[in-house]
């Protein structure tokens, strides 16, 4: 995957985030809530400790897989999910299964971070349509794009990913029931 490439990827990365909350914000607007969720004090400071935590994760895996790796393989999965491409298929992933560092607690650690640093904003910012598009966000990854991965994740890397779905959670770090 070369700049073009990581230069695409971004670019519809970040036009489909625009449309969410450009989505958020028409909404907001449609049914008529107040712009300002006049949140107490300690909810707002709820938002920064979100943010603080959800770039920390960031930053953490960001130790453990090079960003490249990062782009290239959610671009792939983007891509596959916006194109209908074969989940099977490598395209330009070149990466083995990660289940070190924040993988070792969750599975999508970018999500989860970038999910708490969305909502961080939008309770910070106290602003209906910023938290609107955060929870969208938060669906999106939830619903849509978590679930794509991992059934393109199980084809990649077959029985090793079974394994690791059954030991780590998808999102937050909360033990597990013994069956």
């Amino acid at each position: 995957m070369g700049f073009r490439d990581d230069a695409r990827t971004v670019l519809v990365i970040a036009s489909l985030v625009t449309a969410l909350y450009i989505g958020a914000g028409t909404l907001t607007w449609a049914l008529r809530l107040p712009g300002d969720m006049s949140l107490p004090i300690v909810v707002r400071s709820l938002g920064a400790a979100l943010i603080v935590e959800g770039a920390a994760i960031v930053a953490w895996l960001l130790r453990h897989r090079p960003a490249r790796d990062i782009l290239t393989s959610t671009g792939e999965t983007v891509l596959k999910l916006l194109r209908r491409r074969p989940l099977a298929a490598m395209g330009g992933r070149t990466e083995s299964l990660v289940v070190r560092g924040p993988y070792r607690l969750v599975r999508h650690p970018m999500y989860s971070g970038v999910g708490s640093m969305a909502l961080g904003i939008g309770l910070l910012a106290d602003r209906t349509w910023a938290f609107a598009g955060a929870l969208g966000l938060c669906v999106w990854f939830a619903a849509v794009l978590a679930p794509f991965e991992e059934r393109e994740l199980r084809l990649l890397f077959g029985t090793a990913y079974e394994a690791y779905v059954r030991a780590t959670p998808r999102f937050l770090p909360v033990p597990r029931r013994r069956r």
